[in-house]
């Protein structure tokens, strides 16, 4: 298996492969990587191992050195050069009168190239605004139109938790995340309860989500009838985490009780137990934890920098 090194161009960037070759960079170590832009500063965010074939994309770059002082220096003369790149390219922006949100600024390592980040609710023609930057900066210029999760991460911020947001704090990669996942953890199933600052839903939807998923397929249903040590009874709710079930009796007497404590062996998700299972829709509990798996719907704005 191949030995690599996972590196990071950006702040809560995401994490790319590299051949370490000789070198042994520990996790946090700087170092100058050759990239399809040339020769990039970034940060060792995963020390080397060995990894299967088919988790590398080929060929693979490889790093070229442990960053010296030198290039320490010349990246934060890079990261200054942006803010006045930035504040250039926002007067041109009003010069030109577009319709576009500058976000962020990107220069190369080497300062050849810098890439400007916005965001627009339709298409732009920054055209002359790119020759006119080029001229001003005298390097090539760039602009890249991003999504709102894009923008937020780029920008920061907090949540309604009260935490700064998980994508510009820890999150390399956006996941898709859907209604469904709100309806699997009996949210109320308004979306402004729970979108983030960027409008989409929170991507913390997704972090429980297995767990719900594991424990729709080994508990019953709300609605479903099943036998209790007090008599048939029919589940009116459910806490997922606890994995209690609350059986409203025949006489109308409602109960807590533990999912562990009932025989659910060969009962019905939808119907509980002595369903012959006929009907579309009609699956038996699971007693393993693996899930069934479910197909996640992709979103457009999902776009790694």
């Amino acid at each position: 298996m191949p030995r690599v090194v996972g590196v990071s161009f950006r702040r809560v960037g995401k994490v790319y492969y590299f051949d370490p070759g000789e070198l042994d960079p520990r996790e946090g170590d700087f170092v100058i990587a050759e990239t399809s832009r040339g020769l990039e500063f970034g940060e060792v965010m995963i020390e080397a191992r060995d990894v299967p074939e088919d988790e590398i994309v080929a060929p693979l770059k490889r790093v070229v050195r442990l960053a010296t002082g030198q290039d320490l220096e010349r990246e934060a003369d890079n990261r200054e050069s942006e803010k006045r790149a930035f504040d250039i390219c926002q007067q041109k922006v009003t010069e030109h009168n577009l319709p576009m949100k500058l976000i962020d600024a990107e220069r190369s390592f080497d300062g050849t190239q810098i890439t400007f980040y916005f965001s627009a609710e339709n298409r732009v023609d920054f055209r002359e605004l790119v020759k006119g930057l080029a001229t001003v900066l005298n390097v090539k210029v760039q602009l890249h139109q991003i999504g709102v999760r894009d923008e937020a991460k780029l920008l920061g911020g907090y949540g309604t938790c009260g935490r700064a947001l998980c994508c510009a704090t820890f999150l390399n990669n956006f996941e898709p995340v859907s209604m469904k996942m709100a309806k699997d953890q009996s949210l109320f199933l308004n979306p402004a309860k729970f979108s983030g600052i960027c409008g989409k839903l929170m991507c913390c939807l997704k972090y429980e989500h297995e767990v719900y998923r594991d424990a729709k397929t080994r508990l019953p249903s709300i609605g479903a009838t099943v036998q209790t040590p007090r008599g048939e009874g029919k589940v009116v709710d459910i806490n997922v985490i606890s994995e209690t079930l609350t059986v409203e009796l025949e006489d109308q007497v409602s109960f807590a009780i533990p999912a562990r404590e009932l025989d659910l062996s060969g009962c019905c998700r939808k119907h509980g137990c002595g369903c012959p299972m006929t009907e579309q829709g009609c699956h038996p509990l699971r007693h393993d934890a693996t899930p069934e798996p479910e197909p996640e719907p992709v979103d457009k704005d999902d776009a790694d920098l």
